[in-house]
């Protein structure tokens, strides 16, 4: 019993059952659009091969369905259709003045963004002034500190020249460096005493 099981459920029965399924609902979406273009193509082929039916022949009258008595119309109701040259010339003056006056409006609105971006404009202008003016002290700082190092450099080398030069006169003299330290040690001991 199980064998018969396996065999149904094949995969080349799966397959075949899936190709069956695909297949009707392709015919189900592109049926309806087939059949309506294959009864339009009948249609025309069948006009061409026989002429039964002779051209219709309209004669319809420019008149109304419904006539209302020349009493009770409404005249302004007939007119409202046609062109009134008075109330044409009125539309297109008041739409020539809501033209102008969006343009206006418009043309006020870019003057103030204009004004708008001019304040901001300066004061951005100021403010890198001001920030200019804070560098140009702050490299003037730095340049005057760095000519007083190099000044504070020179007068420490030309200090150390002079000592070393008094320092050889003092050795050519007979100073030693060893022995003044023992003698203010010496001389310091005898006061003390």
């Amino acid at each position: 019993m199980a064998l018969n099981q396996t065999r149904a459920c094949s995969p080349a029965l799966l397959k075949l059952g899936l190709g069956v399924m695909a297949l009707c609902i392709a015919g189900y979406i592109l049926g309806p659009p087939l059949y309506w273009h294959f009864m339009e193509g009948l249609a025309a082929v069948s006009r061409s091969s026989s002429s039964a039916c002779p051209a219709c022949d309209c004669d319809c009258s420019s008149q109304p369905l419904l006539s209302i008595p020349e009493g009770l119309s409404n005249g302004s109701f007939i007119d409202c259709a046609k062109r009134d040259p008075e109330v044409g010339e009125d539309t297109e003056k008041n739409f020539a003045e809501l033209l102008s006056e969006e343009l206006k409006l418009r043309e006020t609105e870019a003057l103030e963004s204009q004004q708008r971006a001019d304040r901001a404009l300066l004061e951005a202008k100021k403010l890198t002034s001001q920030y200019q003016k804070e560098a140009d002290k702050c490299n003037s700082g730095m340049e005057t500190c760095e000519e007083a190092r190099e000044k504070a450099e020179a007068a420490f080398v030309a200090q150390k020249k002079l000592t070393a030069m008094w320092e050889l006169r003092a050795r050519q003299r007979g100073w030693r460096e060893g022995v003044t330290k023992a003698r203010s040690q010496s001389q310091g001991n005898v006061q003390s005493a």
